[in-house]
């Protein structure tokens, strides 16, 4: 067989009780958590806006965006809430390029799957202790879920993944909201699918055991776009397309009809640019209908300290190595908007 074991990895429950989380911590995340389920079940107006660097690729520059945001958090707490993104887990389409820091903690070394688990971990408890927030990741690997599974607000499922049974069932044993993006290419057939997947009951195996969960019912769409055969990006974030979920929502019997509209990927062309007049045209949208209002939770965008993107060898501090993102300033000025327009 071609596998080559390299070096032993240890259990979630071994990384939880040498990272635990404090008292504090945790009651920050309860709190965190109910106020962001609130606005999943329609006991709450306000909108959520996960937002943050394309990959977590450096904790310093993360920490300090982070900072900034949780400042930045605290001025729109009565419009929006903000769930950073620190996405530490990348797909690849060819396999090839930086797979986020779960692979490589140090971007310039080999990858060393033993020691981001513990670096992700130092992360996202970092961010919790020192901010006050708590953040979004994608489950890429589902098999890796409870390394993070009590310390996250918000999980998502990526566009090559959706279809996955295996995501299907770990996402139906979440408590927090989980998102699910339609695939690449554009069908929401399977991005229903999955949602309703999600959010029923199963029993099947996992680490050994053969175990049950309860549903998700806070499964969820992620609107992210689509590529046609051609290779050519097909926004969905116009009205037609809300108001076609909203329809497929009502027909499929899936729970709380919602979506977060990714305001960057196949939407903007993949032109980071673009984010800020998509996300404010979604927002136009759900002040103009009630129907899309309560649909439509809120957005995802990406964004770090420096506008753009650079190579994985790049030393620009705080600008991205894979998606390129809105700078520091232009976030701010965004977000200040973003919460101007909430109903």
């Amino acid at each position: 067989m071609g596998f080559k074991c390299i070096r032993p990895i240890p259990t979630p429950d071994e990384v939880k009780e040498e990272l635990p989380l404090s008292s504090s911590a945790l009651e920050t995340k309860e709190k965190r958590d109910r106020c962001i389920r609130e606005v999943f079940e329609n006991k709450s107006d306000k909108k959520i806006i996960i937002i943050g660097p394309c990959s977590a690729d450096n904790e310093d520059s993360v920490m300090d965006y982070m900072v900034r945001l949780a400042a930045l958090a605290d001025q729109v707490s009565d419009k929006l809430i903000l769930i950073p993104r620190i996405y530490t887990n990348k797909p690849r389409t060819t396999g090839e390029g930086y797979k986020g820091m779960l692979h490589q903690p140090d971007i310039c070394d080999e990858p060393n799957m033993h020691k981001g688990i513990y670096s992700i971990r130092k992360l996202h408890k970092r961010l919790i202790e020192e901010t006050g927030l708590t953040a979004a990741d994608e489950m890429l690997y589902p098999e890796n879920c409870r390394y993070l599974d009590d310390i996250l607000a918000y999980h998502a499922v990526g566009a090559r993944s959706v279809e996955n049974q295996e995501h299907r069932l770990i996402a139906s044993g979440i408590n927090e909201p989980i998102g699910m993006k339609n695939p690449t290419s554009g069908d929401l057939n399977v991005m229903l699918n999955s949602i309703k997947a999600a959010q029923l009951p199963h029993r099947f195996i996992l680490n050994g055991f053969e175990v049950q969960t309860d549903g998700n019912p806070l499964a969820h769409a992620i609107l992210r776009g689509a590529i046609n055969h051609y290779g050519t990006n097909i926004p969905n974030y116009h009205y037609e397309d809300l108001v076609k979920l909203s329809e497929r929502y009502l027909a499929g019997g899936q729970k709380n009809p919602a979506v977060i509209v990714d305001s960057n990927h196949a939407n903007s062309m993949k032109n980071w640019q673009e984010q800020p007049r998509i996300a404010k045209e979604v927002m136009h949208h759900a002040r103009s209908s009630e129907t899309v209002n309560r649909m439509v939770k809120g957005l995802m965008i990406e964004s770090y300290l420096m506008d753009g993107a650079q190579p994985e060898t790049g030393t620009n501090y705080g600008q991205s190595i894979t998606d390129g993102c809105l700078g520091w300033e232009k976030t701010e000025r965004l977000v200040l908007e973003l919460a101007d327009m909430v109903r």
